[in-house]
């Protein structure tokens, strides 16, 4: 792991990630740098999926580099066991796994082929600071 990766700066009186064993948890992230949140807003039925690509992108990356922080030297997180995108949208929205699919493919980027497991994208009627997506996930480290 890059000693230069930016930590996502907790938001309240919580861990960005915890590690037991040799399975990292992650916080549930949103799309922040470096505590100032990026992107706001609910997500709306007439949205193009791609118009928040950037969002889901960024709350991924904070819980890969929330996890990460959790490796020793000569570590990696060799699979996401669990993979959770909760989305700010308004009720008639539903296309809640086109919106996951960006978390999904940020980290196959950066962990390879086979590093995803499960996932669960989950429609929520807000999120903290009115943020449009919020991620956590489960790695195991190899």
């Amino acid at each position: 792991m890059s000693k230069n990766i930016e930590q996502p700066v907790p938001q309240g009186k919580y861990l960005p990630a915890v590690r037991h064993a040799d399975l990292i948890y992650t916080s549930g992230m949103t799309p922040r740098k470096a505590g100032k949140l990026i992107y706001s807003g609910k997500i709306r039925t007439n949205d193009t999926v791609e118009a928040h690509r950037d969002a889901v992108r960024l709350a991924t990356l904070n819980a890969l580099y929330a996890a990460q922080a959790c490796l020793i030297e000569g570590e990696e997180i060799s699979v996401i066991l669990q993979l959770n995108i909760f989305l700010n949208a308004e009720q008639e929205f539903t296309d809640h796994s086109k919106m996951a699919d960006y978390a999904s493919e940020l980290l196959i980027e950066n962990l390879g082929a086979n590093s995803i497991g499960s996932r669960a994208a989950i429609g929520v009627a807000t999120l903290p600071s009115d943020a449009p997506v919020e991620v956590t996930l489960i790695g195991s480290v190899a």
